[in-house]
């Protein structure tokens, strides 16, 4: 049987196709044996054939008699023909492949076919799902530009129950990456001149894209001169050359320069910019302490707002200056290790303190308004920017001025008199009482011991009143004065305002005090010559003072006495002078 078997092909064939075991969900051979309107006929051997509908031919040439393999799903349908697919058939195949690449860790290469909800769907011989996080490394900002391409992916997780698989390209471009990173890391030296793309921007800086090593550009190293921030000079997905500062390969971080690439201005900067010299600039940036200005490119001084003027009050730049303005200045000094040149605008002009007294000369008499009032003083304008201040104990040589607004007012026009020049501090002190003479000059020829006066009371005190007599001039009458009987309390006796009529008991001109009494109208000479003895036994101690210090403490406010600037007087004036 086998001889003849052997001898005749056809009956060869006949019995192997009858001893063919036919698994349903398996993968067998067919010829297609007619193409039909909506059908193809494949035989596959078994007893009836397989109807297969022709959109499952799509894109694909056939013909009858082309063998071609197929999924044999059922042996026999209701009709008692055989269920076959082709494209199940492929699926079968290609699954089989996925999973063993995905087993493998190996790539896959398909197309995107659409987009849907949470990122694309890509055919790699099975549809699989590429979630929008797995796209790339930056994030896409339409996923559209992806439909139609073919990338390589990496098989992240395979659901065989579900028929599920799911993509990612970016690990594939991580991957890329890395392995460039380190090449590029491996070649690369400090000094090298390579090319990138910029990929980001930020406040200190740009990211650079080297063939997939990231290197920061900082904001510092991209010009010689200012720039407030990375967009004033790059765009992102702009290809730039830059050099390489620094390598650090341990942890993969390359630090970039791109104002490198040019001439340092700095070079020589001293001998282009010796102190003196004159320039010419643009202000590219106004602080509350200054102003820069930008003298050629890459090169800035500032301007301090202290060299603005010498004699305006300038509190902020702003206040006289504009952004993009161009102005002259004079270079005051030059850093060269720290890159700061200091520019003045004011020494373009004289400097008006260098011969302030030669234009108010000592002694010499002025007109001003009065600008300002402070607690110690009045400032009195001389000229546009240049002020006088005439001291509370400078305004009068008899009353004991506790407040400048007691005898001046703001926007009062006055007269007085240069008293003292300090050029280097800028201050010029005036008086007002010094364009008068001075009554305790020659008081003693006005007052004599024993002269019967009348005056009206100005201050009480509790160890006596003062009294104000003619011109001005004061005197006190001690509490032991003002009568014979024994008084508890000076108020209890006179008030402020009465009229009151004494006798001359003591003139003091080197203390500047006169001494008065009351219960001596009547004495005689003798009676007299002992009360002035009396009052000379009170000098200087709790019971008597000297006048300028009596009136202070007669008075309910205290403030330096007469004679020169106090201390705190002196703090004063220099703040003001500087802040009005």
């Amino acid at each position: 049987m086998a001889a003849i078997a052997s001898s005749n092909p056809e009956l060869s064939k006949l019995i192997s196709q009858n001893f063919r075991t036919f698994r349903e969900n398996s993968i067998v051979n067919g010829r297609i044996l007619e193409i039909k309107q909506q059908v193809v006929l494949v035989d596959i051997g078994y007893k009836s054939e397989g109807a297969i509908p022709i959109s499952e031919f799509e894109d694909e040439e056939f013909n009858v008699g082309d063998e071609i393999e197929v999924l044999l799903e059922r042996l026999e349908n209701d009709e008692g023909m055989v269920v076959l697919s082709k494209e199940k058939a492929a699926h079968k195949q290609n699954w089989d492949k996925i999973v063993k690449v995905y087993e493998d860790g190996g790539l896959v290469r398909g197309k995107v076919k659409g987009v849907v909800k949470g990122g694309l769907t890509v055919n790699v011989g099975v549809e699989a799902f590429l979630p929008g996080s797995q796209i790339d490394i930056i994030p896409p900002k339409d996923l559209n530009e992806y439909v139609g391409n073919v990338y390589e992916f990496k098989i992240v997780k395979v659901n065989d129950d579900r028929k599920n698989i799911v993509l990612s390209r970016r690990e594939v471009i991580e991957a890329e990456r890395a392995e460039q990173r380190s090449q590029f890391l491996d070649t690369v030296r400090i000094g090298d001149h390579v090319e990138g793309v910029v990929k980001n921007l930020t406040d200190f800086g740009a990211f650079v894209d080297l063939a997939g090593m990231d290197g920061l550009l900082h904001i510092t190293d991209m010009s010689w001169g200012r720039i407030n921030h990375p967009s004033e000079m790059l765009t992102i997905g702009q290809t730039i050359a830059v050099q390489i500062l620094d390598v650090d390969k341990q942890k993969e971080r390359v630090s970039l320069g791109l104002k490198q690439l040019q001439n340092n201005p700095w070079e020589n900067i001293e001998a282009r910019f010796p102190a003196g010299h004159r320039v010419r600039g643009k202000i590219t940036k106004l602080v509350p302490y200054g102003a820069f200005v930008e003298i050629e490119p890459g090169v800035e001084g500032l301007i301090h707002v202290s060299e603005l003027s010498w004699t305006k009050r300038i509190t902020r730049p702003s206040d006289v200056l504009d952004l993009d303005q161009v102005i002259d200045a004079v270079v005051l000094s030059v850093n060269t290790e720290e890159q700061k040149i200091s520019l003045g605008v004011r020494q373009l002009e004289s400097n008006p303190w260098d011969i302030i007294d030669e234009k108010y000369p000592r002694g010499s008499q002025i007109k001003g308004k009065i600008r300002n009032l402070t607690a110690y003083g009045a400032f009195v304008e001389l000229e546009d920017g240049i002020d006088g201040m005439i001291h509370v104990s400078d305004m009068s040589w008899t009353r004991k001025i506790n407040h400048p607004s007691e005898v001046l007012k703001k926007g009062d026009e006055v007269e007085a008199q240069v008293i003292e020049i300090d050029k280097a501090n800028q201050r010029i002190s005036l008086g007002l009482k010094q364009l008068e003479t001075d009554p305790w000059d020659n008081i003693d020829t006005r007052f004599k011991v024993g002269d019967l006066v009348k005056g009206t009371v100005a201050k009480i005190a509790s160890f006596g009143a003062f009294v104000e007599l003619q011109d001005d001039i004061d005197g006190l009458v001690h509490i032991s004065q003002l009568s014979e009987e024994h008084v508890a309390k000076v108020k209890d006796i006179i008030k402020v305002g009465d009229e009151v009529t004494a006798r001359v008991i003591k003139v003091d001109k080197q203390e500047r005090r006169i001494g008065l009494s009351i219960k001596a109208v009547e004495y005689n000479e003798d009676q007299l010559m002992k009360e002035s003895q009396a009052f000379d036994q009170l000098r200087p101690t709790t019971d008597m003072v000297g006048l300028e210090h009596a009136f202070s403490l007669a008075s309910e406010e205290w403030s330096p006495s007469a004679g020169a600037m106090s201390a705190l007087d002196q703090l004063k004036f220099d703040e003001d002078a500087k802040g009005e």
